[in-house]
């Protein structure tokens, strides 16, 4: 493997154009092939980010022999069938967040990546910036104690209330609880784990989707996580960890982290830590990944498969609680 990843991207969406500029930032990876159902939306992007191969269908990405690694930025009831496609031929996998719909699909996709003996990791991006480094070193080094209290909400008002778009529509697992509250829940998970129990409750939406949840992860210990999501009002997006000797909290867009402050109980001192982003923030995922197909890794010690297999789990069985399944489970 040569030390330039050559990428390509499946899928023409919002979230592939923001993969795509943060490739630029990537110190060992460069954008070589975007695909998409139809010839015209592939050329297109090709053309907006200046990609010198387009292919007219996700199998020609697939099989593409000058392509190292694939990111699925599809839909995330897509997410299983894309990435085992690209397995299927070889390529390494960077599958946007969440992983999957249900354990069942995330189980399928691991055991293709261990049949094919290939790279493959969630895009949880926000695990990877260099202030979420910091505050994994920070705990790491005990530095504020005890966990005893996460914090962690992501919640925001689309501008397009569309019943039939992703967000609301039960046949694309719309709802908060996949697409922004697999954040904070991610979150509680990188700090403290798998919870011993829970509690949660939620909003039904007109369609039938989550429209607000909350969750309340209660460790052996005593530790406990309060966690929250919305896609009916826009949330404070900060997340908050306290421990028996001090407090980090990670200041607005928790999910996208450059700003946070800890605090020392015992001393009182107030230290305000910052991070600004070099490039967008996909970047820095983009060349862990790198980093870990150039090493021949096949998964990643930051966001390890068994972890993501955890929460979707997890996540599935906070639905059933809801008694919330899609359409097509």
């Amino acid at each position: 493997m040569n030390k330039q990843i050559r990428w390509g991207i499946l899928g023409t969406g919002r979230i592939a154009k923001a993969f795509a500029e943060g490739l630029k930032y990537a110190l060992n990876g460069q954008l070589n092939a975007i695909g998409s159902r139809s010839k015209e939306s592939a050329q297109n992007f090709a053309n907006e980010w200046n990609i010198p191969i387009s292919c007219a269908s996700y199998d020609e990405l697939a099989k593409h022999p000058s392509i190292d690694a694939i990111y699925i930025a599809t839909p995330h009831t897509e997410h299983m069938n894309n990435a085992i496609l690209c397995m299927e031929n070889g390529k390494a996998v960077l599958c946007e967040k969440p992983f999957a719909v249900n354990a069942g699909q995330v189980e399928q996709m691991i055991q293709k990546s261990k049949e094919k003996n290939v790279l493959l990791m969630e895009g949880m991006w926000s695990r990877f910036p260099p202030l979420m480094e910091k505050v994994r070193d920070i705990l790491s080094k005990n530095e504020i104690g005890e966990i005893r209290t996460i914090h962690a909400d992501f919640g925001f008002r689309p501008e397009n209330m569309d019943p039939n778009g992703r967000l609301f529509n039960p046949d694309l697992a719309g709802g908060s609880l996949l697409d922004v509250g697999i954040y904070p829940v991610s979150f509680s998970f990188m700090i403290n784990g798998e919870p011993d129990s829970f509690l949660t409750d939620w909003t039904c939406g007109k369609t039938g989707v989550d429209e607000q949840a909350s969750m309340i992860f209660k460790y052996s210990n005593g530790s406990m996580a309060l966690l929250h999501s919305s896609i009916q009002s826009d949330t404070g997006q900060e997340a908050f960890i306290s421990g028996t000797e001090g407090s980090v909290r990670i200041h607005q867009q928790c999910w996208k982290p450059q700003v946070m402050t800890q605090t020392n109980w015992k001393t009182g001192e107030i230290k305000k830590i910052e991070y600004p982003f070099v490039g967008n923030g996909f970047n820095y995922e983009a060349e862990h990944f790198g980093r870990l197909l150039i090493e021949g890794k096949k998964e990643s010690s930051i966001m390890p498969l068994n972890e993501s297999m955890s929460i979707i789990t997890t996540l599935d069985k906070i639905r059933q609680k809801w008694q919330l399944r899609y359409p097509f489970e």
